[in-house]
């Protein structure tokens, strides 16, 4: 029986700025990639959405960016891959703190914007990220583009992978995803954006380009003004089509 993870970004919140709809969110969700501090969140933040997750049953995943606020974490920055490492290190180390006090595990590692996106382009980034990763906890699954730099680079380290497609977004014809500067890289309508989750689950593939994707963990945005109606849609469709839905440690059981 085919089984898939559904994943959202969240905790992105900053002191009075409340962003996404986190609290609706996640009982829909099975993986939650929660910001650290750099692009997003603060220490309140962190420890109120791990305590959501916990009490929904939730898994919960390390959401590492760069150390922008100001652009959330989506603007291109120059770092030495050495101090990537380290910074991953700095954003895991503090959100398994707050899972430890709640009881929980922490699951999964998903780089965030820019730096996840960078990675997709450069080996020795890729490289920082999953060392960074294996250096804090080698059970960690490290979450990615299937067949991408950073996939490719955890399994070398001997690390869990995971691979993510998203609803939201377009694709380029390489497989990576459409800037969010260039007009269309947003998935706006819902129906357009289950069918595209149906055919990469079912088929493996993205809608018009048939680029073959690896489909372990479908990722929705939480700050996308659709995200709570997409997550609903796409969690009942998947289940009206016999596709179990199952936080990603459970959903790459016996793979390589």
């Amino acid at each position: 029986m085919k089984k898939v993870d559904l994943n959202c970004d969240l905790g992105e919140s900053f002191g009075n700025y409340k962003l996404g709809m986190d609290e609706q969110i996640l009982p829909l969700i099975t993986s939650a990639n929660i910001a650290c501090g750099f692009h997003a969140s603060d220490p309140v933040v962190m420890s109120r959405t791990v305590k959501m997750a916990a009490e929904s049953g939730v898994a919960a995943g390390a959401h590492p960016g760069y150390q922008d606020l100001v652009g959330f974490g989506r603007r291109n920055m120059k770092v030495a891959p050495a101090e990537v490492t380290d910074i991953v290190m700095y954003q895991i180390g503090a959100l398994e703190a707050f899972c430890r006090a709640n009881g929980i595990a922490m699951q999964h590692v998903k780089p965030h914007g820019a730096m996840y996106n960078m990675a997709e382009k450069d080996d020795k980034l890729a490289e920082a990220i999953c060392r960074g990763i294996k250096a804090v906890n080698q059970d960690l699954i490290l979450l990615g583009p299937g067949s991408g730099k950073m996939v490719k680079a955890a399994k070398a380290l001997g690390l869990k992978t995971a691979g993510e497609v998203f609803a939201d977004r377009a694709y380029m014809e390489d497989g990576t995803l459409v800037p969010r500067s260039q007009e269309g890289a947003m998935i706006t309508d819902e129906e357009e954006a289950v069918a595209r989750v149906l055919e990469m689950v079912q088929k493996g593939t993205v809608t018009g380009k048939k680029i073959e994707v690896q489909a372990d963990s479908i990722c929705v945005h939480g700050d996308g003004q659709k995200a709570l109606l997409f997550v609903q849609k796409i969690r009942s469709e998947l289940e009206k089509a016999g596709v179990v839905i199952a936080p990603m440690k459970e959903v790459i059981v016996g793979e390589s």
